[in-house]
C-alpha cells in the first residue's frame, strides 16, 4: 500500500499550537513597544514646544502669555496642542502648565489608547518628569526623568 504525501491533522494542530504560543508571548512585548514609541513622540513634541517657548521669550522677553489668549497656562499659542504632530490619531494633549516672566513648565497628558501611561513634563531648566505611577503628581521617587 502506497503512503500519500502530505501533513496529518495532528501535525497541523501542533503547528497551530506553536504559533499560538509564540503570539501569546510576543503580543505583550509588541504592545509595550507601541506605548514606548508613542511616549517618545510626546517627548519629542515637548522638546519642540520648549524650543517654541524659547523663541517666544526671545521676541517678548518673557514666557508669560505664550498660551492661547495670553494666559499663563493652557494650550500653546505658538505650537500644536496635540502629539504626535503628524498623523490623525493623537495620543497626548500638550499644554503650558505654568509660565511666568522667567520660567515655564510644559506638559503632555496621555489620552485615547495611551491613557494611564502617566503625565510627561519638561521645565525651562531642562528638568524632565514622568508620572510613572499615574497618581497625578511627579514628586514620587524615580519620576524625575523620562527613562524607564
Amino acid at each position: 500500500m502506497a503512503r500519500s504525501a502530505g501533513i496529518t491533522l495532528i501535525e497541523l494542530m501542533i503547528v497551530v499550537a506553536i504559533v499560538g504560543i509564540l503570539a501569546f508571548v510576543a503580543y505583550p512585548s509588541y504592545q509595550d513597544q507601541v506605548e514606548r514609541t508613542r511616549r517618545s513622540d510626546a517627548q519629542g513634541a515637548l522638546m519642540g514646544m520648549a524650543s517654541a517657548m524659547e523663541r517666544y521669550f526671545t521676541t517678548n522677553n518673557t514666557y508669560a502669555g505664550a498660551a492661547d489668549g495670553g494666559a499663563d497656562t493652557g494650550s500653546p499659542a505658538n505650537y500644536p496642542d496635540e502629539a504626535p504632530l503628524d498623523g490623525s490619531q493623537k495620543y497626548y494633549d500638550l499644554t503650558i502648565q505654568a509660565a511666568d516672566a522667567t520660567s515655564y513648565t510644559v506638559r503632555a497628558t496621555p489620552k485615547n489608547a495611551q491613557a494611564g501611561d502617566g503625565i510627561l513634563e519638561l521645565t525651562s531648566t531642562g528638568v524632565r518628569r514622568w508620572d510613572r505611577n499615574n497618581d497625578g503628581d511627579t514628586a514620587d521617587a524615580n519620576e524625575t526623568n523620562w527613562e524607564r
